[in-house]
């Protein structure tokens, strides 16, 4: 089983070095971390009394492995979840903050187990995610890969601008679709025809 700074590392990886997409609603970030992270945690790398862009850009990988696996793991307790699911959740943490919990709060209750979508990894889910661990060992990670993806497409379809994170330029999966779909089994990976009609109506 791959350590939480393993598992840190390949999101590192994913990430890649510095970007500033305008469409990006994030902003800027370097090897996935954003600006608005270092100023939460008063990173101030240059030394200069001030955290802007250059304090950005002069973190590097192992400074974003430490960074992740310390307040996007440890602190929200994703640690607590079944083991099956801690990647996924990681990378979505690292990726869409509270929300990564919350899409799993959602799918635990429509799976019937009691949960508040409060975006917290707390005792009540905690609980749920064990209790669904039991009752659906074999799919859990797999439904949870699966709910992402389709998170994913709900907030393309909501804002045209994000589209091309969902969609390529050249109409396959966008690297979000592909990034969740690294968590899930290959046989629930959507064929290409499947994403396309899933695309469609974005024109």
């Amino acid at each position: 089983m791959k350590t939480v700074e393993q598992i840190a590392a390949e999101i590192v990886a994913r990430e890649g070095g510095y970007v500033n997409d305008p469409d990006d609603p994030g902003g800027p970030t370097n090897f996935g971390v954003t600006l608005a992270t270092l100023r939460r945690l008063g990173l101030d790398r240059t030394g200069d009394s001030k955290i802007d862009l250059a304090d950005l850009k002069a973190i590097n990988k192992a400074d974003a492995v430490r960074i992740f696996v310390d307040h996007y793991f440890l602190k929200p307790r994703l640690g607590e979840l079944p083991a099956a699911l801690q990647a996924s959740v990681f990378d979505m943490q690292v990726n869409a903050g509270a929300t990564a919990v919350k899409i799993l709060q959602r799918l635990l209750s429509q799976m019937g187990f009691t949960t508040t979508d409060d975006g917290v990894v707390g005792p009540k889910t905690i609980e749920a995610a064990r209790l669904a661990e039991i009752a659906a060992r074999a799919f859990l990670a797999d439904a949870y890969g699966i709910a992402r993806r389709n998170y994913y497409y709900a907030l393309a379809d909501a804002r045209p601008a994000s589209r091309k994170f969902a969609r390529s330029s050249s109409g396959g999966k966008g690297g979000w679709i592909t990034r969740a779909e690294e968590f899930v089994s290959a046989r629930y990976h959507l064929t290409m025809a499947e994403h396309q009609s899933r695309v469609a109506a974005w024109g």
